[in-house]
């Protein structure tokens, strides 16, 4: 095991200037991450003091909602201080959102347009984060050369 294997990726200099599209999907990740932590929080809030059928599944699903959406938030921050392990997890959310979004509209009513915003979202942050400019202001080397032997 090397030691480079181990090594923070290094932090950009301060000369460069972040591009525009890292502010923008980390805004994306943050405001995924903080509906899933609010919708979280409200679960457990309704499941404390309102009068769920299963007071347990309420509170478990809860719990599972805020813990989901710290994963977004903590990749919304690093993509900001352009962490490249940032990229891992904000890929996932997106990949993630993308069968609930497809969910909401096979549904009724209201949630076909959260569906839709939900769909753009996803796409959004997709195509942002695997644009190689995105890529390069990380600092993710794409797969080595190696020689024919």
């Amino acid at each position: 095991m090397s030691t480079e294997a181990n090594a923070p990726s290094p932090s950009p200099s301060a000369g460069e200037e972040k591009p525009g599209r890292i502010t923008l999907v980390a805004a994306l990740n943050a405001l995924e991450g903080a509906a899933l932590a609010l919708g979280g929080v409200y679960m457990l809030v309704m499941g404390l003091l309102g009068r769920p059928d299963s007071p347990q599944q309420a509170e478990m699903g809860g719990l599972t909602l805020v813990a989901l959406g710290l994963i977004p938030l903590f990749a919304a921050r690093g993509l900001l201080l352009r962490r490249s392990w940032s990229r891992g997890p904000a890929l996932i959310t997106q990949l993630m959102a993308l069968p609930v979004a497809w969910t909401l509209l096979r549904s009724q009513g209201a949630l076909i347009p959260a569906g839709i915003v939900l769909a753009v979202v996803a796409v959004t942050g997709l195509v942002l984060l695997v644009d190689p400019a995105t890529t390069r202001a990380l600092g993710i080397r794409g797969p080595r050369a190696t020689p024919d032997a």
